[in-house]
């Protein structure tokens, strides 16, 4: 039988070339059975012309194939379903049944779920002021792709193959020592320096590895709602602690404290920046209640307005201090890429915790970030992103002046957000009705402890808005919090 080439269509929303979506087509008629051995497959003219792409695009795609095993081919005859194609599953498809488990009661333990609803399609609203995402305009996908193609090449091979058990990549070690770090005013050897699926994965190895049910830990609030989540689930003590215009202050920590987790570069979400005579006030008080501090610079590259301050870490003379770093922010998300600086003994545990969980991260992420560090693509983007911001945050400034909205935090460096509040207005309400317009912006309620959060606070971000589509952004944020 032959194959009909109405079988094929091409999905106008795939992020997959033309090539690779025909491959998909044929590969998965196989493996589900639909298209059979010896069947005969639309001759890659008539494909062509059915699908409205060019001829070569087909050859393509059908060579793949046939290196592969799936099709072959059979000379003027055309191509055919190979015999030797891989084979569909021989066991029958079967639907689960509902069982019969109480998981109310066999569950030990129920991670609260994701504090912030993203929606998947956040790029398609017309108004993006949502955190943590990035402008494709303004990263190099060009350079990426040859970092990573060079990564693949043979002379890598073994560093993306092989398995490293508890080992990371040596030459992004080696950059972040010799050239990030040091930006931080931080010096650090390899044997204090972890590579980790991004910062939130860093957060969660100290906690499991300093705390436990009889240990105290303080966190900044408001703060960072995922922390709270990995706290809650070490089952340690909490204290929250308000912070200030200057970030968390050091006299509200309670005394029988064991770690305190802080961000002073940027505080997470407020954008406070921690003042230097409050950096010595803290680590003095870490010296004399004995306690250590995990320093959180999530965003410390986007520092424009004024060059930004050593770290904490830089600081430190007792070695009380774990620093956490992410390339997630100033590359891309969905890197997730980050690091742990700290005390030999203490990196040593959570590498070895990091071993038991999930060996290493991937050595072909690893490898293609060190090429785009180290080629100089990260210092060139950087500069980029910053200049980008410093021009968004001044159109955002002015519009916020303009409109009458209020700032309740503003970082001194820069940052990609701005702290908001609307007294009286329940920004989860604003929000839903915001999106109906297509905006999008973060309500400020999950950043606090307790069960009656403040609700009339939210942040606006400006990592993946166009600056033309600013100041209208913030006319319907207007609008809409006037009218209640």
């Amino acid at each position: 039988m032959a194959i009909s080439v109405n079988t094929f269509f091409l999905s106008p929303d795939s992020e997959h070339t033309l090539q690779s979506q025909i491959r998909q087509i044929v590969a998965e008629g196989v493996l589900s059975g639909r298209f059979q051995s010896k069947e005969k497959l639309p001759s890659s003219r008539a494909l062509a012309r059915h699908l409205g792409v060019s001829r070569i695009t087909v050859t393509l795609a059908y060579t793949e194939l046939q290196a592969d095993n799936y099709i072959t081919s059979m000379g003027r005859s055309g191509y055919y379903v190979s015999d030797n194609a891989p084979e569909p599953p021989s066991f029958p498809a079967r639907a689960p049944g509902k069982g019969n488990v109480d998981w109310t009661r066999v569950l030990g333990h129920r991670p609260t779920p994701y504090w912030l609803q993203k929606p998947a399609d956040w790029a398609t609203y017309k108004y993006q002021f949502i955190y943590g995402q990035m402008d494709p305009e303004l990263f190099d996908s060009a350079n990426w792709r040859l970092c990573a193609l060079q990564a693949l090449g043979r002379k890598d091979f073994k560093s993306l193959s092989a398995d490293h058990f508890d080992a990371d990549d040596p030459n992004l070690v080696e950059f972040i020592t010799r050239q990030t770090l040091p930006r931080r005013g931080i010096l650090a050897s390899s044997d204090e320096v972890l590579i980790t699926m991004g910062a939130q994965n860093a957060l969660w190895l100290t906690v499991q590895v300093l705390l436990n049910q009889r240990r105290r830990a303080a966190i900044e609030t408001p703060g960072y709602p995922s922390l709270r989540d990995i706290l809650h689930g070490s089952r340690c003590h909490v204290s929250h602690v308000p912070v200030d215009d200057d970030g968390l202050p050091p006299d509200l920590i309670p005394d029988d404290t064991d770690v305190v987790f802080t961000t002073p570069a940027h505080q997470c979400p407020t954008t406070a920046t921690m003042p230097l005579s409050r950096r010595k006030e803290l680590l003095e008080k870490a010296e004399r209640d004995d306690f250590l501090i995990v320093e959180d610079d999530y965003e410390f590259e986007m520092a424009f307005l004024k060059p930004a301050s050593a770290a904490l870490k830089s600081l430190d003379e007792g070695g009380r201090v774990i620093y956490v770093g992410s390339f997630s922010k100033s590359l891309f998300p969905g890197l997730r890429l980050g690091y742990l600086v700290g005390p030999a003994p203490f990196i040593r545990e959570a590498r070895a915790l990091r071993a038991s969980v999930l060996r290493h991260p991937p050595g072909l992420l690893q490898r293609t970030t060190s090429y785009f560090l180290s080629l100089g693509h990260y210092d060139a983007l950087i500069k980029r992103m910053q200049t980008a911001y410093h021009d968004r945050r001044r159109v955002m400034d002015q519009a916020i002046g303009e409109l009458g909205l209020t700032v309740a935090g503003e970082g001194s460096y820069g940052g990609s957000s701005l702290w908001m509040r609307a007294e009286g207005v329940n920004m989860d309400e604003a929000a839903e009705k915001l999106r109906s317009q297509s905006v999008l912006i973060e309500p400020g309620a999950p950043f606090f402890a307790g069960d009656t959060p403040p609700t009339d606070f939210y942040r606006l971000a400006y990592s993946s808005i166009p600056q033309t589509k600013i100041h209208d952004g913030l006319s319907l944020i207007s609008q809409t919090l006037n009218r209640g």
